[in-house]
């Protein structure tokens, strides 16, 4: 069975190819859990989700990105990536909300096509202090990994969001 990940074209696109080495789970309110390639419309993904990192000792901290690599539209996705939440020095065996929020959770609101919206989880080295990038446009995550030695991520999952009938927004 070919990994959800290369078949919804993350790999290759966002990431290069990895090995998930620890448990990455994303739940938005009404306990939906976002499973690859699932769909949620954006009146359901509005408030950031409960994020929970697997592991077995806080001393070992991530870094959770969440990017949409189809902005504005996925048949001229000029603005990719577009950096929707960054959250650095997240312990082991909890939740995103213990650790650092560097660009503030903006949800999702496609106004054209199918847009993924992914989740990556990096380990870092140590505790680290990141910077916020300038803009969320043209975010890059595979150079944002190497300006921060973070290598590759140890997990990710993504899901598919599209505008849905009355459902205004101009962000990608």
């Amino acid at each position: 069975m070919e990994d959800p990940l290369v078949l919804g074209r993350i790999i290759g696109e966002v990431l290069d190819p990895f090995t998930s080495s620890v448990t990455l789970r994303v739940v938005y309110k009404n306990n939906s859990d976002v499973i690859n390639s699932c769909e949620f419309k954006p009146s359901q993904i509005v408030n950031k989700p409960t994020v929970h990192v697997g592991g077995d000792d806080l001393r070992v901290l991530y870094t959770l990105i969440m990017v949409n690599p189809d902005a504005p539209s996925p048949s001229h996705p000029c603005l990719k990536e577009y950096l929707h939440w960054l959250v650095t020095n997240i312990p082991a065996t909890t939740t995103a909300t213990f650790g650092h929020e560097i660009v503030e959770y903006e949800s999702p609101r496609p106004t054209t096509g199918i847009h993924r919206i992914v989740f990556v989880l990096f380990r870092q080295l140590g505790r680290q202090i990141v910077h916020a990038p300038r803009w969320r446009h043209k975010f890059n995550t595979r150079d944002f990994a190497e300006v921060y030695n973070l290598g590759l991520p140890v997990a990710a999952v993504y899901f598919n969001c599209q505008r849905e009938s009355g459902w205004g927004g101009r962000r990608a």
